[in-house]
């Protein structure tokens, strides 16, 4: 079981430090949440090495569900390779990283498509029997894809445990096809950039905070698609129901995406504990029904 909300760890090792991620994880668990995500090429690396770290010194393996991804080469930009030797090599270097035998649910972090689909297959299998995954899944991938994957794995007695997307009010796609998908094979789905990137907090109305991701040379381009005009009525739209309630746009984006059907959990992360904080106290809201429905409309 996992928690509905999950710890993401992109800027770990690089914009968040030992200390700060230490912070962030004990409020995590004292908070009852127990699903930590990262991918090898976060931080090039540095992400899973952190987590390494926090695990043999400070925190219980046993007390997470942690998952990872591979499939992805560093480098700028990265490129997609899910074939059966980079995805093997990045499942070794990942548990050297972190110094554990195993993930619990490791990830194809995109859909490749120049490689056949029983490769990657073959991979997964392989994480599988050798006890190096507990599970697996896929991120990234168009519903057609997951199901043909899903299929395949079938026939051997596996599955597709769980699914990963993005998923925000700026960014609702997943709904078209890929929740459908998931609820079909019996997979979790578990959204990612539940608030849009950050768009959604709002604190890009009237400029680029120094210390925020739209600022870091290195994710900018991560923030930026969701920056443009086009976009501006969802956010206002999400300002305006959050005052109305007294809410932070925070907790409402987030509480939307928690509470929408087929979501088993929400991935969020945070330069410093302060940020992580606040969204802690939104995992308990719901979206009262009014709210939600307008949200629907003005996003569609």
């Amino acid at each position: 079981m996992v928690s509905s909300l999950g710890l993401g760890t992109l800027t770990w090792g690089r914009d968040t430090d030992l200390e700060q991620a230490s912070e962030q994880l004990r409020m995590f668990l004292d908070a009852g949440g127990n699903l930590l995500d990262t991918a090898t090429t976060y931080g090039e690396g540095e992400s899973e090495k952190l987590i390494g770290t926090l695990l043999d010194e400070e925190f219980s393996r046993d007390d997470l569900v942690i998952c990872s991804k591979a499939g992805v080469r560093a480098g700028d930009p990265p490129s997609v390779d899910a074939s059966r030797a980079n995805l093997l090599r990045g499942l070794d270097q990942t548990l050297e990283r972190m110094g554990t035998a195993y993930i619990d649910v490791w990830f194809v972090h995109h859909y490749d498509p120049f490689v056949r689909v029983e490769e990657t297959l073959t991979a997964l299998e392989m994480a599988l029997r050798s006890g190096r995954a507990r599970y697996v899944g896929v991120s990234n991938y168009p519903a057609w894809a997951m199901a043909e994957l899903a299929v395949l794995l079938g026939q051997d007695r596996y599955e597709v445990a769980a699914v990963q997307g993005e998923y925000s009010l700026v960014n609702r796609q997943v709904e078209e096809e890929v929740l459908g998908a998931a609820e079909h094979f019996d997979s979790s789905f578990i959204a990612w950039s539940p608030l849009g990137r950050g768009v959604l907090t709002g604190k890009y109305q009237t400029s680029i905070p120094p210390d925020s991701r739209a600022a870091s040379p290195h994710l900018q381009g991560f923030v930026s698609p969701y920056l443009s005009a086009e976009y501006q009525p969802i956010i206002e739209a999400v300002l305006a129901g959050a005052e109305g309630l007294e809410w932070d746009p925070l907790k409402l984006a987030l509480a939307w995406v928690k509470d929408a059907p087929g979501v088993t959990s929400a991935l969020t992360g945070a330069r410093s504990a302060q940020q992580f904080a606040a969204i802690l106290k939104a995992a308990d809201a719901h979206v009262p029904h009014q709210i939600r429905v307008a949200l629907n409309e003005a996003s569609e």
